[in-house]
């Protein structure tokens, strides 16, 4: 079979990347007997999610190396922190995952080919949050 001529359909593609840091946090906005509004902790998980209409370079939406920023910013900010101590809000995955994406879009956004979709954050095995980012 010649594989050249395997045809390639119109579209656009689509990379993901998990990050990973350690931190605690309490939710003082919930009611007193609630687990979530004592102190307690969580190995969160972080998706980025990039899409391009082309590939650049080698066929790269972005090259995964091009993200160390981020991991750099987890990192130096969040690991090991108490996030209601050093973020502006109640730290919900939902708010974590749009103020993530914030920062991504303010500080790594123009450096890259891809664009943001969206931002995963998974504080257990069995629960996530996703910020979608609307536009390009």
């Amino acid at each position: 079979m010649d594989l050249s001529l395997v045809p390639r359909p119109a579209g656009s593609c689509s990379i993901g990347k998990n990050f990973a840091f350690e931190a605690g946090h309490r939710l003082p906005g919930l009611p007193p007997q609630h687990k979530c509004s004592r102190q307690h902790g969580h190995s969160y998980e972080v998706e980025v999610v990039l899409t391009a209409p082309s590939l650049e370079g080698p066929g790269f939406v972005t090259d995964f190396g091009a993200l160390a920023p981020f991991k750099r910013f987890l990192d130096s900010e969040l690991d090991h922190r108490n996030l209601h101590e050093v973020l502006p809000f109640e730290p919900t995955s939902e708010r974590l995952a749009q103020f993530l994406a914030g920062w991504f879009i303010q500080n790594l956004q123009s450096t890259i080919p891809g664009h943001l979709v969206a931002v995963l954050v998974r504080e257990t095995g069995s629960s996530w949050a996703r910020f979608d980012v609307e536009g390009p």
